[in-house]
């Protein structure tokens, strides 16, 4: 007989580190709905999901704005080709930089392309609010946020100070991201933030014939979905045209014709 004791957290303690909201949640002046677009895992194609999801959205004659809020791997530069730096307003608000009729804010345009962000939680909180305080985005039918994968600080400060509509989770079909987006669902949960759905990204390969190769598993968001009630968006299968997107720097406008409908119909559902 094993008489090692097992270690589990114990109930008090997990009621005392929940990420439940005590906070007053705030809207931001302008900005009619806020969408937070996230993983739990990185590597899964959420930025490149969040970029033309907006520009989807912009199609469907939504003013969008989009925040990428993953301070230590911003994407969004590159996704759009954007080099510049922003300009601030008189009154020294951050004016966001604008391509494709989106406004756009990261990391990325603030520091120089190569430099490595080793901040600690605290820093990384502070910029967080800071474009959340101090960027001037007008108004906005839209605020799309591409959080950064994980459970942590980045995402608690926006779940609990900021007035969030909708959360989309991204997720492959393989297990390990499952199992990723499964615990993002949770903590949305737990923060009373609704969950819009499950994008699932990189689902299959389709060859010129129609024939399809599951090279991440098969049913993954399938099972996701039905375990948590939560409706299953698309499928957005692997497809070069995403590459040459990224080398053009043009979000939505290189995609095939058929990727392009599956994000407006993504766009039409957080519509409704």
């Amino acid at each position: 007989m094993n008489s090692e004791k097992k270690i589990n957290l114990s109930q008090k303690f997990k009621d005392q580190i929940s990420p439940q909201s005590q906070f007053l949640k705030k809207k931001l002046p302008g900005i009619k709905k806020i969408i937070a677009i996230s993983s739990a895992k990185g590597g899964v194609g959420k930025s490149t999901i969040s970029a033309n999801l907006s520009v989807a959205l912009s199609q469907l004659n939504q003013s969008v704005g989009l925040l990428d809020a993953d301070i230590y791997g911003p994407s969004i530069p590159d996704l759009f080709n954007i080099n510049e730096k922003p300009t601030s307003d008189e009154n020294g608000k951050i004016e966001p930089i604008q391509k494709q009729n989106i406004k756009l804010m990261s990391m990325g345009f603030l520091i120089e392309k190569d430099s490595p962000m080793v901040w600690r939680g605290p820093m990384v909180i502070k910029a967080i609010k800071m474009f959340l305080d101090n960027v001037n985005w007008g108004n906005l039918d839209y605020l799309i946020v591409d959080l950064p994968p994980g459970t942590g600080d980045a995402i608690l400060t926006f779940a609990q100070e900021l007035n969030v509509d909708g959360s989309i989770i991204v997720t492959t079909p393989q297990q390990l991201s499952i199992t990723d987006a499964n615990r993002g669902i949770e903590m949305f949960k737990k923060t009373n933030i609704p969950i819009l759905g499950i994008i699932e990204n990189m689902s299959f390969i389709e060859d010129k014939d129609g024939n399809k190769m599951f090279p991440f598993g098969k049913d993954g968001s399938d099972n996701l979905s039905k375990k948590q009630g939560i409706r299953l968006l698309e499928k957005i299968k692997i497809d070069n045209c995403f590459n040459k997107s990224v080398e053009k720097g043009i979000v939505f406008e290189e995609l095939s014709d058929d990727i392009k409908e599956k994000f407006l119909n993504i766009g039409r559902e957080i519509l409704n």
